[in-house]
């Protein structure tokens, strides 16, 4: 074995340990009184009221399957953005990168189509 391979195993081992120690040492030293306030379920600072099986609003659905679609959509671009135009074999080849860009602006116009949709229908009014 390489030299480097002890030492990864060394660093891999030393981490694990420290891990454990640490998790030893909170476990054995933390104080243990269980108190009423600290058995309450915690809901951003407020105290909790009312039912927790409660159906949520619609629009929290709304909102986070738009921050998904968007979230992709960044998630496709930077690499394009990132290689598009290098000029080493890194890249998207010379003889693709017309074809490419095509596609990218199928892509963001099915985006910006499905944002003008999104806005017409109201979903972004927060009533």
């Amino acid at each position: 074995m390489d030299i480097s391979v002890y030492a990864i195993l060394l660093y891999a081992g030393m981490v694990a340990g420290f891990v454990v120690v640490n998790l030893a040492l909170t476990h054995l030293l933390s104080p243990n009184k269980r108190t009423a306030v600290k058995q309450m379920p915690y809901e951003s600072g407020m105290d909790p009221v009312g039912d927790a099986r409660q159906p949520f609003d619609v629009k929290f659905y709304i909102v986070a399957i738009l921050f998904l679609v968007f979230d992709v959509e960044l998630l496709f671009l930077y690499p394009w953005a990132v290689s598009a135009y290098i000029d080493d074999a890194s890249g998207v080849p010379a003889g693709l990168r017309d074809t490419v860009f095509g596609v990218m602006l199928v892509f963001m116009a099915t985006l910006a189509i499905a944002y003008v949709y999104a806005w017409r229908k109201g979903v972004f009014k927060w009533r």
